[in-house]
Protein backbone atom coordinates (compact mmCIF):
# COMPACT_ATOMS: atom_id res chain seq x y z
CA UNK A 1 0.00 0.00 0.00
CA UNK A 2 1.57 3.53 -0.71
CA UNK A 3 1.25 6.87 0.51
CA UNK A 4 1.37 5.11 4.32
CA UNK A 5 4.95 6.46 5.46
CA UNK A 6 3.54 9.02 7.94
CA UNK A 7 2.22 5.76 9.76
CA UNK A 8 4.06 3.64 12.29
CA UNK A 9 6.40 1.10 10.65
CA UNK A 10 3.79 -1.60 11.96
CA UNK A 11 1.24 -0.19 9.79
CA UNK A 12 3.23 0.16 6.73
CA UNK A 13 3.25 -1.77 3.29
CA UNK A 14 -0.13 -3.65 4.64
CA UNK A 15 -1.88 -5.37 1.07
CA UNK A 16 -4.68 -3.27 1.78
CA UNK A 17 -4.88 -0.74 4.14
CA UNK A 18 -6.83 -3.10 6.56
CA UNK A 19 -6.59 -4.32 10.43
CA UNK A 20 -9.08 -6.84 11.16
CA UNK A 21 -10.58 -6.70 14.47
CA UNK A 22 -10.31 -8.95 17.66
CA UNK A 23 -13.48 -11.11 17.90
CA UNK A 24 -14.60 -12.50 20.83
CA UNK A 25 -13.98 -16.34 21.21
CA UNK A 26 -13.70 -16.38 17.19
CA UNK A 27 -10.16 -14.70 16.91
CA UNK A 28 -7.51 -17.66 17.14
CA UNK A 29 -4.00 -18.17 15.85
CA UNK A 30 -5.42 -19.77 12.86
CA UNK A 31 -7.91 -16.93 11.95
CA UNK A 32 -4.96 -14.40 12.97
CA UNK A 33 -2.46 -16.24 11.01
CA UNK A 34 -4.44 -16.51 7.76
CA UNK A 35 -5.01 -12.58 8.04
CA UNK A 36 -1.63 -11.65 8.57
CA UNK A 37 -0.27 -14.04 5.31
CA UNK A 38 -2.77 -12.40 3.45
CA UNK A 39 -1.51 -9.22 3.70
CA UNK A 40 -3.14 -7.61 6.61
CA UNK A 41 -2.90 -7.27 10.15
CA UNK A 42 -4.85 -10.05 12.03
CA UNK A 43 -5.52 -9.54 15.81
CA UNK A 44 -7.23 -11.55 18.63
CA UNK A 45 -8.51 -10.83 22.10
CA UNK A 46 -5.61 -11.92 25.01
CA UNK A 47 -8.72 -12.88 26.93
CA UNK A 48 -9.94 -15.63 24.25
CA UNK A 49 -6.88 -17.79 25.16
CA UNK A 50 -8.30 -19.67 28.71
CA UNK A 51 -6.25 -22.47 29.95
CA UNK A 52 -7.40 -24.44 32.98
CA UNK A 53 -6.48 -24.25 36.34
CA UNK A 54 -3.09 -25.01 36.91
CA UNK A 55 -2.15 -24.93 33.25
CA UNK A 56 0.75 -23.36 31.65
CA UNK A 57 -0.92 -20.07 30.00
CA UNK A 58 -2.25 -20.57 27.10
CA UNK A 59 -1.65 -17.46 25.65
CA UNK A 60 2.09 -17.97 25.99
CA UNK A 61 1.32 -20.97 23.77
CA UNK A 62 -0.52 -19.04 20.90
CA UNK A 63 2.29 -16.21 20.82
CA UNK A 64 4.73 -18.41 20.44
CA UNK A 65 2.68 -20.53 17.66
CA UNK A 66 1.60 -17.44 15.90
CA UNK A 67 4.99 -15.85 16.03
CA UNK A 68 6.77 -19.12 14.53
CA UNK A 69 4.12 -19.26 11.95
CA UNK A 70 4.91 -16.30 10.71
CA UNK A 71 8.71 -15.82 10.73
CA UNK A 72 8.37 -19.46 9.17
CA UNK A 73 6.52 -18.04 6.13
CA UNK A 74 8.26 -14.59 6.07
CA UNK A 75 11.70 -16.77 5.13
CA UNK A 76 10.05 -19.33 2.53
CA UNK A 77 8.47 -15.98 1.06
CA UNK A 78 10.40 -12.93 1.38
CA UNK A 79 9.08 -11.00 -1.56
CA UNK A 80 5.37 -11.08 0.21
CA UNK A 81 6.52 -11.00 3.82
CA UNK A 82 3.16 -11.43 6.18
CA UNK A 83 1.50 -8.91 8.28
CA UNK A 84 2.22 -7.87 11.83
CA UNK A 85 -0.29 -9.58 14.18
CA UNK A 86 -1.91 -7.40 17.03
CA UNK A 87 -3.60 -8.61 20.70
CA UNK A 88 -6.17 -6.86 22.35
CA UNK A 89 -6.59 -5.75 25.75
CA UNK A 90 -9.83 -5.03 27.76
CA UNK A 91 -8.27 -2.94 30.58
CA UNK A 92 -11.69 -2.79 31.99
CA UNK A 93 -10.73 -2.99 36.28
CA UNK A 94 -13.09 -6.61 36.28
CA UNK A 95 -10.50 -8.34 33.83
CA UNK A 96 -7.90 -9.90 36.86
CA UNK A 97 -5.38 -11.36 34.24
CA UNK A 98 -4.54 -7.70 32.79
CA UNK A 99 -1.38 -7.81 34.14
CA UNK A 100 0.14 -11.20 33.57
CA UNK A 101 -1.26 -10.67 29.33
CA UNK A 102 0.41 -7.76 29.82
CA UNK A 103 3.92 -9.25 30.67
CA UNK A 104 3.50 -12.62 28.18
CA UNK A 105 2.83 -9.50 25.29
CA UNK A 106 5.77 -7.71 26.46
CA UNK A 107 7.41 -10.73 26.62
CA UNK A 108 6.97 -11.99 22.97
CA UNK A 109 7.33 -8.15 21.98
CA UNK A 110 3.87 -7.42 20.19
CA UNK A 111 3.93 -5.32 17.46
CA UNK A 112 0.60 -4.00 17.43
CA UNK A 113 -1.22 -3.38 20.95
CA UNK A 114 -4.96 -2.42 20.96
CA UNK A 115 -7.22 -1.57 23.83
CA UNK A 116 -10.15 -1.41 25.24
CA UNK A 117 -12.93 -0.61 27.31
CA UNK A 118 -10.36 2.15 29.65
CA UNK A 119 -7.22 3.93 28.66
CA UNK A 120 -4.29 2.85 30.83
CA UNK A 121 -1.06 4.13 30.57
CA UNK A 122 0.73 1.19 32.20
CA UNK A 123 -0.61 -0.59 29.22
CA UNK A 124 0.96 1.40 26.53
CA UNK A 125 4.24 1.94 28.47
CA UNK A 126 4.45 -1.45 28.32
CA UNK A 127 3.79 -1.56 24.51
CA UNK A 128 6.37 1.14 23.69
CA UNK A 129 8.86 -0.68 25.70
CA UNK A 130 9.01 -3.83 23.39
CA UNK A 131 8.91 -2.01 20.50
CA UNK A 132 5.47 -1.96 20.06
CA UNK A 133 2.32 0.55 19.34
CA UNK A 134 -0.63 0.94 20.96
CA UNK A 135 -3.86 1.70 19.81
CA UNK A 136 -7.36 2.56 21.48
CA UNK A 137 -10.63 2.08 20.45
CA UNK A 138 -13.06 4.76 21.60
CA UNK A 139 -16.35 5.86 20.51
CA UNK A 140 -16.70 9.77 20.48
CA UNK A 141 -14.22 12.85 20.76
CA UNK A 142 -14.19 12.78 24.41
CA UNK A 143 -12.69 9.11 25.17
CA UNK A 144 -10.26 9.76 21.54
CA UNK A 145 -9.00 12.73 23.99
CA UNK A 146 -8.18 10.90 26.97
CA UNK A 147 -6.80 7.80 24.91
CA UNK A 148 -4.12 10.37 23.52
CA UNK A 149 -2.96 11.91 26.87
CA UNK A 150 -2.69 8.50 28.62
CA UNK A 151 0.12 7.88 25.38
CA UNK A 152 -1.69 5.51 23.25
CA UNK A 153 -0.48 6.24 19.43
CA UNK A 154 -3.56 5.94 17.56
CA UNK A 155 -7.32 6.09 17.78
CA UNK A 156 -9.78 3.36 16.56
CA UNK A 157 -13.06 4.73 15.88
CA UNK A 158 -15.89 2.56 16.72
CA UNK A 159 -18.81 4.21 14.49
CA UNK A 160 -22.79 3.49 14.19
CA UNK A 161 -22.86 -0.37 12.93
CA UNK A 162 -19.90 -1.90 13.81
CA UNK A 163 -19.83 -5.36 15.35
CA UNK A 164 -19.60 -5.91 19.20
CA UNK A 165 -19.53 -2.71 21.89
CA UNK A 166 -20.53 -0.18 19.20
CA UNK A 167 -20.90 3.60 19.15
CA UNK A 168 -23.53 5.55 18.19
CA UNK A 169 -22.08 8.27 16.10
CA UNK A 170 -21.73 8.89 12.48
CA UNK A 171 -18.57 7.69 11.05
CA UNK A 172 -18.53 10.86 9.33
CA UNK A 173 -19.18 13.09 12.26
CA UNK A 174 -16.64 11.34 14.61
CA UNK A 175 -13.67 11.21 11.77
CA UNK A 176 -14.11 14.67 11.15
CA UNK A 177 -13.85 15.83 14.85
CA UNK A 178 -10.90 13.70 15.80
CA UNK A 179 -9.38 15.36 12.93
CA UNK A 180 -9.61 18.69 14.15
CA UNK A 181 -6.93 17.86 16.38
CA UNK A 182 -5.39 14.16 15.93
CA UNK A 183 -3.23 13.55 12.88
CA UNK A 184 -1.53 10.54 14.13
CA UNK A 185 -2.99 6.77 12.97
CA UNK A 186 -6.51 6.50 12.70
CA UNK A 187 -8.53 3.84 12.07
CA UNK A 188 -12.70 2.87 11.38
CA UNK A 189 -14.75 0.34 12.24
CA UNK A 190 -18.06 0.35 11.74
CA UNK A 191 -20.05 -2.13 9.05
CA UNK A 192 -16.70 -2.38 6.68
CA UNK A 193 -17.30 -5.50 4.69
CA UNK A 194 -16.39 -4.06 1.18
CA UNK A 195 -13.66 -2.50 -0.74
CA UNK A 196 -15.29 0.38 -1.56
CA UNK A 197 -16.37 1.09 2.07
CA UNK A 198 -12.60 0.76 2.71
CA UNK A 199 -11.96 3.37 -0.11
CA UNK A 200 -14.66 5.49 1.83
CA UNK A 201 -13.12 5.47 5.73
CA UNK A 202 -9.80 6.79 4.04
CA UNK A 203 -11.63 9.14 1.88
CA UNK A 204 -12.93 10.63 5.23
CA UNK A 205 -9.69 10.64 6.75
CA UNK A 206 -9.07 7.39 8.18
CA UNK A 207 -6.05 5.63 7.57
CA UNK A 208 -6.81 2.00 7.60
CA UNK A 209 -10.33 -0.02 8.21
CA UNK A 210 -11.31 -2.03 10.88
CA UNK A 211 -12.79 -4.89 9.65
CA UNK A 212 -14.70 -7.87 12.10
CA UNK A 213 -17.79 -9.02 10.66
CA UNK A 214 -17.19 -10.34 7.34
CA UNK A 215 -14.23 -12.57 8.97
CA UNK A 216 -16.81 -14.69 11.45
CA UNK A 217 -18.05 -16.23 7.58
CA UNK A 218 -14.23 -17.83 7.12
CA UNK A 219 -13.15 -21.06 7.37
CA UNK A 220 -10.19 -20.66 9.96
CA UNK A 221 -12.94 -18.96 11.94
CA UNK A 222 -13.56 -20.51 15.13
CA UNK A 223 -17.25 -19.95 15.03
CA UNK A 224 -19.97 -22.41 14.87
CA UNK A 225 -21.34 -23.47 11.52
CA UNK A 226 -24.63 -21.96 11.96
CA UNK A 227 -23.35 -18.69 12.86
CA UNK A 228 -20.75 -18.21 9.66
CA UNK A 229 -24.38 -19.63 7.81
CA UNK A 230 -26.13 -16.79 9.81
CA UNK A 231 -23.37 -14.11 8.64
CA UNK A 232 -24.10 -15.10 4.78
CA UNK A 233 -27.81 -14.86 5.55
CA UNK A 234 -28.47 -11.80 6.76
CA UNK A 235 -28.32 -7.88 6.29
CA UNK A 236 -28.49 -4.64 8.01
CA UNK A 237 -31.62 -4.91 8.52
CA UNK A 238 -31.18 -8.46 10.67
CA UNK A 239 -28.92 -6.34 13.17
CA UNK A 240 -30.50 -5.40 16.86
CA UNK A 241 -28.25 -2.99 18.86
CA UNK A 242 -28.58 -3.62 22.88
CA UNK A 243 -26.88 -3.41 26.17
CA UNK A 244 -28.58 -6.26 27.74
CA UNK A 245 -26.03 -8.89 26.84
CA UNK A 246 -22.85 -7.30 28.33
CA UNK A 247 -24.09 -3.91 29.87
CA UNK A 248 -22.31 -1.55 26.71
CA UNK A 249 -23.88 -1.11 23.85
CA UNK A 250 -23.66 -3.37 21.24
CA UNK A 251 -24.69 -5.05 17.93
CA UNK A 252 -26.16 -8.39 17.08
CA UNK A 253 -27.92 -10.99 14.82
CA UNK A 254 -31.12 -10.71 15.48
CA UNK A 255 -31.63 -14.49 14.42
CA UNK A 256 -29.57 -15.12 17.62
CA UNK A 257 -31.88 -13.30 20.01
CA UNK A 258 -35.07 -14.74 19.02
CA UNK A 259 -33.26 -18.13 18.94
CA UNK A 260 -32.76 -17.41 22.29
CA UNK A 261 -36.22 -17.28 22.89
CA UNK A 262 -36.15 -13.54 23.05
CA UNK A 263 -38.07 -10.73 21.00
CA UNK A 264 -35.17 -8.99 19.52
CA UNK A 265 -37.78 -5.63 19.22
CA UNK A 266 -38.43 -5.38 22.97
CA UNK A 267 -35.29 -6.57 24.82
CA UNK A 268 -34.82 -4.90 27.98
CA UNK A 269 -31.99 -2.51 29.25
CA UNK A 270 -28.34 -3.70 30.63
CA UNK A 271 -26.41 -2.10 32.72
CA UNK A 272 -22.91 -1.17 33.00
CA UNK A 273 -22.77 -2.83 36.15
CA UNK A 274 -22.92 -6.24 34.57
CA UNK A 275 -19.57 -5.68 33.21
CA UNK A 276 -17.28 -8.56 34.05
CA UNK A 277 -14.05 -9.83 32.51
CA UNK A 278 -12.85 -11.78 35.25
CA UNK A 279 -13.79 -15.20 33.88
CA UNK A 280 -15.46 -16.78 36.53
CA UNK A 281 -19.10 -15.20 35.98
CA UNK A 282 -21.09 -17.24 33.92
CA UNK A 283 -23.49 -15.67 31.55
CA UNK A 284 -27.53 -16.33 31.60
CA UNK A 285 -27.35 -19.62 29.83
CA UNK A 286 -29.75 -18.07 26.98
CA UNK A 287 -27.14 -15.59 26.17
CA UNK A 288 -24.56 -18.26 25.50
CA UNK A 289 -25.38 -18.47 21.60
CA UNK A 290 -26.35 -14.41 21.21
CA UNK A 291 -23.94 -13.37 18.15
CA UNK A 292 -22.53 -10.50 17.76
CA UNK A 293 -22.33 -8.51 14.12
CA UNK A 294 -21.60 -5.69 12.39
CA UNK A 295 -24.23 -3.67 9.94
CA UNK A 296 -21.77 -4.38 7.09
CA UNK A 297 -22.69 -8.18 6.36
CA UNK A 298 -24.78 -7.71 3.39
CA UNK A 299 -21.56 -7.93 1.28
CA UNK A 300 -20.82 -11.69 2.74
CA UNK A 301 -22.70 -13.88 0.39
CA UNK A 302 -20.43 -17.23 0.88
CA UNK A 303 -18.45 -18.78 4.02
CA UNK A 304 -14.49 -19.57 2.30
CA UNK A 305 -10.93 -19.11 3.39
CA UNK A 306 -9.23 -15.55 4.56
CA UNK A 307 -7.44 -15.51 1.56
CA UNK A 308 -10.42 -15.60 -0.71
CA UNK A 309 -12.18 -12.64 1.48
CA UNK A 310 -9.07 -10.45 1.41
CA UNK A 311 -8.80 -11.00 -2.31
CA UNK A 312 -12.49 -9.83 -2.88
CA UNK A 313 -11.36 -6.56 -0.90
CA UNK A 314 -8.59 -5.90 -2.64
CA UNK A 315 -10.39 -6.46 -6.00
CA UNK A 316 -12.74 -4.00 -4.78
CA UNK A 317 -10.57 -1.31 -3.10
CA UNK A 318 -8.54 -1.41 -6.66
CA UNK A 319 -12.35 -1.33 -8.39
CA UNK A 320 -13.40 1.68 -6.28
CA UNK A 321 -10.50 4.01 -6.63
CA UNK A 322 -10.43 3.34 -10.65
CA UNK A 323 -14.54 4.60 -10.53
CA UNK A 324 -13.57 7.55 -8.43
CA UNK A 325 -10.52 8.73 -10.58
CA UNK A 326 -12.64 8.39 -13.59
CA UNK A 327 -15.21 10.39 -12.06
CA UNK A 328 -12.22 13.42 -11.21
CA UNK A 329 -11.29 13.77 -14.97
Amino acid sequence: MSGDSHLPKALQGLRIPAVASPLFIISVPALVIAQCKAGIIGSFPALNAREGEGDHPLLDTWLTQIREELDRHNQENPDRPAAPFAVNQIVHRSNTRLERDIELCHKHKVPVWITSLGARKEVNDAAHDCGGIALHDIINNFFAKKAIEKGADGLIAVAAGAGGHAGPQSPLALISEIREWFDGPLLLSGSIGTGASLLAAQAMGADLGYIGSPFIATEEANAVQGYKDMIVDSGADDIVYSSLFTGVWGNYLKGSVENAGMDPDNLPMGSVKDMDFGGDKEKPKAWKTIWGSGQGIGAVKEVGPVSQLVDRLEREYIAAWERLQDRMK
